[in-house]
């Protein structure tokens, strides 16, 4: 029996045992259809809770097709179930005396008022990047390639490259790896080979030898 490559257009990737496909782990781009939220070639949502149409919406509640502000995922990023994105349409005014969104009741409240809204902030993600189950990332943050993102983690700030954070707000509990290593990585950005050659080269990108992934990325340049 033949068996076809993986190719980051397959909506349902996985392929079970018995041959039936696995239903709820998804390469997320081929169910999102807003232009204000992109996604990268090879990044996975898995959710056994909700049907596939709804995926968008359960990542990214507030994120309509009119909002001012975008979602950009990387490439690879591993997004695990009741992880979500809040973003800026999210926001109430807070700079007055009360909070409600009369505006977004119509006429006559929309019209007797301009609301200070904050200021819409994109999210972006880089690549390789891990969101543990039910985390929740809130707007206008920046996370770094290589991240991993912990179980329940609220994420309130700026998250650097292969940071690992955790808890209520989230924090930098640890680096992945030392400040050296860490800028190798960027500057080889595996993510960024073609998949024939991250293919030939799996044990070494899912290994720890930064020179045997160093002196690839110098045959690719």
């Amino acid at each position: 029996m033949s068996i076809s490559k993986p190719s980051p257009e397959t909506k349902f990737p996985i392929i079970q045992p018995d041959g039936n496909i696995w239903p709820y782990t998804v390469y997320l781009k081929n169910f999102i259809t807003q232009e204000n939220f992109q996604v990268g070639d090879w990044t996975y949502y898995n959710d056994e809770r909700v049907p596939i149409e709804s995926y968008a919406r359960r990542l990214a509640p507030y994120l309509f097709p009119q909002s001012p502000e975008k979602i950009v995922l990387g490439k690879f990023v591993q997004i695990a179930q009741g992880t979500q994105f809040i973003t800026s349409s999210a926001n109430h005014q807070m700079s007055g005396f009360s909070t409600y969104p009369f505006f977004v009741f119509g006429p006559p409240w929309n019209n007797i008022y301009q609301p200070d809204l904050p200021k819409a902030k994109d999210t972006i993600v880089g690549h390789d990047v891990w969101f543990g189950h039910e985390s929740t990332i809130m707007p206008g943050v920046k996370i770094g390639s290589g991240a991993i993102i912990g179980t329940r983690a609220v994420v309130t700030k700026d998250v650097p490259a292969y940071a690992i954070v955790a808890g209520n707000p989230g924090r930098v509990v640890k680096y992945r790896f030392p400040e050296t290593i860490i800028d190798k990585l960027l500057s080889i950005a595996w993510w960024d080979w073609p998949i024939d050659l991250i293919e030939q080269n799996l044990p070494v990108i899912t290994g720890a030898d930064i020179d045997a992934l160093q002196a690839i990325s110098t045959r690719v340049k």
